[in-house]
């Protein structure tokens, strides 16, 4: 069956988790850039990290085609051996192979673009967009996702593109309770992408669990009031982020490189994938901080509602279960679940904040600060940069 057939059919979607973050992590990506080369560069490094989701319990294989767009791929001095297009022919080849070997789908996906942040015009943008879209339409993907749009209005064109193939389309942006960074509301947001075509909307990436459920809570209730009709999908930041402004994670002081202190337990995926089915998310998955072991916490939670447990349980115990095998005896006493749900984990860093202070620049779209360019950032713009954050 494909997207549309599993929701109308009341079936929970678990999406994959943030492939950015964790092939950064392992060597694959540049962080800044944060592009998907490594698709046509080490396929076999995305072909593991899609193979581990699909184990964990994902039944949604999303093409690593996230900032695959051409003015994204040659912004500020990346210089790549590979087009956009041999990049994303590549990423639908993989995850079209490892869906194959499970009951997964495969989504192509295209994201905000350099061109929207520097005021390009619709057809433009457009114009990106419809490139990327020619891949996934001769790779055949089952359906389409539109994600991390900061704002509603770049997203509503990526939709309207999307819908020229005939394919399902998902629209997901990157904005919490308060809204898109014009400050359109988190409800109108929404109503403008189901008018646009969207069947799918919600959130992705920029806030932890909690607060991403909240603002899809918010959608779907704009859109009920609207009398319109979608289904709902979320996939959240895996790292607390409680000291946020509507910028999300991007302006805290830790991104990208200090953020493991704030990284959510499997215990409190637990809590998120329940949170999100009882508000009526039936599209479930993660973004940057999601590893495998978060998605099949999230599958372990909801396997009563699909019915079964991932693959990856067969090494997993249930809350802990696992432990009643080691050799400690107070190890074998925490083979409980409640112990783990009472559980209040420790940083380790006696001389850390619990929050930090966002650093609150408050630039979006039209900003001169935000104009983009194909020349790599100067030593003289660096400074500017540096004088600004004292």
């Amino acid at each position: 069956m494909g997207i549309l057939e599993r929701l109308n059919a009341g079936e929970v979607v678990i999406g994959d988790g943030g492939f950015v973050f964790a092939l950064e992590k392992r060597g694959y990506v540049k962080a800044g850039p944060w592009t998907p080369e490594a698709a046509a560069e080490h396929p076999e490094a995305v072909r593991q990290l899609h193979r581990e989701f699909l184990r964990a319990g994902a039944n949604v294989m999303q093409t690593f085609t996230f900032y695959a767009s051409d003015d994204k791929l040659e912004n500020r001095g990346n210089k790549l051996t590979f087009t956009g297009a041999q990049i994303n022919e590549a990423a639908c080849d993989l995850a079209r192979e490892v869906a194959n070997e499970g009951d997964a789908l495969v989504a192509g996906g295209v994201s905000q673009t350099p061109s929207y942040l520097s005021c390009k015009s619709e057809k433009d943008v457009k114009a990106i967009f419809k490139k990327q879209l020619d891949v996934f339409v001769k790779k055949d993907v089952d359906f389409l996702i539109a994600e991390y749009f900061e704002h509603v209005e770049e997203a509503v064109w990526a939709v309207e593109v999307l819908k020229e193939t005939g394919k399902p389309v998902a629209a997901s942006l990157c904005i919490g309770p308060d809204g898109d960074m014009h400050g359109v509301s988190a409800a109108e947001c929404a109503v403008k992408l189901v008018k646009a075509g969207a069947e799918i909307v919600g959130v992705n990436c920029h806030f932890d669990p909690l607060t991403c459920v909240k603002a899809v809570k918010l959608m779907k209730e704009g859109v009920e009031k609207a009398g319109l009709k979608a289904h709902y999908m979320v996939q959240p930041l895996a790292f607390h982020t409680p000291d946020c402004n509507c910028q999300g994670f991007i302006d805290l002081p830790e991104f990208p490189f200090g953020l493991e202190p704030r990284i959510l337990t499997r215990w409190d995926m637990h809590k998120y994938a329940r949170e999100a089915y009882n508000v009526g998310i039936r599209f479930i998955g993660g973004c940057c901080g999601f590893e495998p072991y978060h998605i099949r916490a999230v599958a372990e939670e909801l396997a009563t509602d699909r019915g079964f447990l991932p693959a990856g349980s067969e090494k997993h115990g249930s809350w802990g279960a696992g432990l009643e095998m080691h050799t400690k005896p107070w190890v074998r006493a925490r083979a409980r679940r409640g112990y783990w749900e009472e559980l209040k984990p420790a940083s380790g860093r006696p001389l850390c904040p619990s929050m930090s202070t966002p650093d609150s620049w408050g630039v979006t779209k039209g900003d001169a600060a935000l104009m983009q360019q194909k020349e790599a950032t100067s030593q003289d713009q660096l400074k500017q940069l540096f004088d600004r954050s004292k």
